[in-house]
């Protein structure tokens, strides 16, 4: 068809002259056609009628396969290529096919090099007007796309969409192997090279391929020793800004990541995860073979060479799997690892005081202060210094009495989760430190350590008053306060001062009335365990404490005591009484009248009956009936 009407300004041709003009005013600039809600203005007629669609929210033309809605039908059509998956406009270079025109004049221009699009304040070219307008916001700070949500702000639509995926929960784009499902369709793309083992980015320098282009640029400083991002406050260099980041903390003193059930933070999400298993005492990683449960497949995966005998880590430099200087055996990468450290690099960081070596110069920082007595973290209500923020974090718990750690069995809850792990021990009954002399078993190495002092009689605690060894330092502080008359422990309901804790304790069950030990036959209750197991001896009839006199058993070792008084008393008596019979000596006088005796048990009968009968305390307290008090003559005579 003929087009005789003709563009001065370009050489473009129209069938009429209304398109020509039209036309023109793409180049005058003229937009006569406005809309009288917005104010923006038209070329023609027909784009204002669709502009004014937006506002009325009218979508006439919908798609018949997915029911969306369109204000034009010329869009209407470009959507409905995406489920023929028509693409009609072919790039004659490559052969890419596109679905719109415009998206394959764009592509042309990656292959021409075109970039008519410039950013008047940086320079950076674009190959569409819509790139620059995007990226003129980074000059400019707008974020015209606003999340209804958080209200964070984001400067293209599509990223809105994407982040309201992590509000609701979205994820669209599903991997057809595993149903591992994604927010955004180049994460999955990026995903499914797992399955096909295909890592199209390779290092140049070592060969190593990667699934993304990023993670090669960061590998690739490891060849170069680039360190681009650089802490501020202390001028330590990181390959990558997640380093940086993570570091920074270490300035700020606590990290972003709160435990919501003890306040405890943490540098990292991941470290904080791992952590809130503690409290929910989930172990989600299960042994096959004994069922033990784990937080980490690292040490499901380590605890498993116990049952296969597996030792898959060999260090170049021992024998077997025996270091050659230490001769210890490893199970895992990790204690390999630190063989590797002491055989290759010999701990780069060296005390100078005690030659002990570091793998890094913080942990060498934090050993010297053992040596410098320095102690930099400082509690704000005691005052107590400590050589580390975790050791003054632990002991700020003293002051608010804070228990974080609670135990699943019991309910009983600690301050340290390694007391937890121990107190747990309780539970399963648990002993792995063994004495090597008598078998013995015990649920820590201190304890075990402490006890082997029995077989070996060492006493390193001494008293410098006294000079009495103990076994423990605990018992030392408690026994010189035998010396200085401390008593650190005091109630607060009647001020009475206790040497121990323990004391204490058992005596507020006085004001409390509390009695926690209940004897399972009966039902009584005691306030001391000691008390119950004595009290038990009467149901089951053991009587341990035997007397070597006359064989009889007791209940209690006091009972047992006051009985063998029995036998000194008797023994004593009948050798006075019978010295007395000869000499006629009366060495016993009686307090309250004077008069003599030459038996004991006659001076106390004759005391008894002076308070009944000539005091008269409480004559009927003693006895039922008053002819329990008529004394025999000889008791009221002058001599007796």
């Amino acid at each position: 068809m003929e087009k005789p009407w003709k563009c001065a300004d370009c050489g473009k041709r129209y069938r009429c002259p209304s398109l020509l003009d039209a036309h023109r005013r793409n180049h005058t600039g003229e937009r006569p056609f406005i809309c009288s809600q917005c104010g923006e203005g038209f070329i023609r007629f027909p784009h204002l009628q669709s502009h004014k669609r937006v506002h009325t929210g009218e979508r006439p033309f919908t798609c018949s396969q997915c029911g969306k809605g369109f204000t034009v039908s010329s869009t209407l059509q470009r959507h409905q290529r995406i489920h023929t998956g028509e693409r009609p406009f072919t790039c004659p270079q490559c052969g890419k096919g596109f679905n719109q025109l415009s998206n394959l004049w764009t592509h042309q221009r990656i292959h021409t090099g075109e970039r008519p699009f410039t950013c008047s304040q940086c320079g950076k070219g674009f190959t569409r007007s819509s790139d620059l307008q995007i990226h003129q916001r980074v000059h400019t700070g707008e974020r015209p796309f606003t999340c209804s949500q958080c209200g964070k702000g984001f400067t293209v639509s599509s990223a809105l969409q994407r982040h309201q995926r992590i509000h609701n929960g979205e994820r669209p784009f599903t991997c057809s192997q595993c149903g591992k499902r994604f927010t955004r369709s180049s994460d999955l793309r990026i995903h499914q090279r797992v399955h096909n083992g295909e890592r199209p980015f390779t290092c140049s320098q070592c060969g190593k391929g990667f699934t993304r282009s990023s993670v090669l640029r960061t590998h690739q400083r490891v060849h170069s020793g680039e360190r681009p991002f650089t802490c501020s406050q202390c001028g330590k260099s990181f390959a990558q800004s997640s380093n940086l980041q993570r570091h920074q903390r270490v300035h700020k003193g606590r990290g972003p990541f709160k435990c919501s059930e003890c306040e405890k933070s943490f540098k990292t999400s991941s470290i904080l995860l791992r952590h809130q298993q503690v409290h929910s005492g989930e172990r989600p990683f299960t042994c096959s073979d004994c069922g033990k449960g784990f937080t980490r497949s690292s040490n499901l995966q380590t605890h498993q060479h116990i049952h296969t005998g597996e030792k898959p880590f060999t260090c170049s430099e021992c024998t077997l799997y025996a270091c050659s200087v230490c001769r210890q055996d490893f199970n895992h990468s990790s204690g390999l690892l630190d063989c590797y450290c002491s055989h290759k690099r010999m701990m780069a960081w060296k005390c100078g005081d005690c030659g002990k070596g570091f793998d890094f110069p913080s942990q060498l920082e934090t050993h010297r202060r053992s040596h410098t007595g320095e102690k930099p973290f400082t509690c704000s209500r005691c005052g107590k210094g400590f050589a580390t923020s975790s050791q003054l974090l632990k002991h700020q718990r003293i002051h608010t009495g804070e228990r974080p750690f609670t135990c699943s069995v019991c309910g009983k809850g600690f301050n340290q989760s390694s007391n937890l792990a121990i107190h747990q021990r309780i539970h399963t009954e648990e002993r792995p430190f063994t004495c090597s002399v008598c078998g013995k078993g015990f649920n820590q190495s201190s304890k075990l350590a402490l006890h082997e002092r029995i077989h070996t009689g060492e006493k390193p605690f001494t008293c410098s008053q006294c000079g009495k060894g103990f076994t423990h330092s605990a018992n030392l502080l408690k026994h010189q306060r035998v010396h200085t008359g401390e008593r650190p422990f005091t109630c607060s309901q009647c001020g009475k001062g206790f040497t121990h804790s323990s004391h204490l304790r058992k005596h507020q069950r006085i004001h409390t009335g509390e009695r926690p030990f209940t004897c399972s036959v009966c039902g009584k209750g005691f306030k001391q365990s000691s008390t119950l197991i004595n009290h038990e001896r009467v149901h089951t009839g053991e009587r341990p404490f035997t007397c070597s006199h006359c064989g009889k058993g007791f209940i209690t070792s006091s009972r047992l005591l006051r009985h063998q008084r029995i036998h000194k008393f008797t023994e004593s008596s009948s050798q006075l009484k019978y010295q007395c019979g000869h000499t006629g000596e009366r060495p016993l006088t009686c307090s309250e009248c004077g008069k003599e005796s030459a038996q004991l048990s006659n001076l106390l009968m004759h005391q008894c009956f002076i308070d009944v009968i000539y005091k008269k305390d409480d004559p009927m307290g003693a006895y039922e009936t008053w002819s329990d008090f008529v004394a025999p003559a000889q008791f009221l005579n002058d001599e007796f």
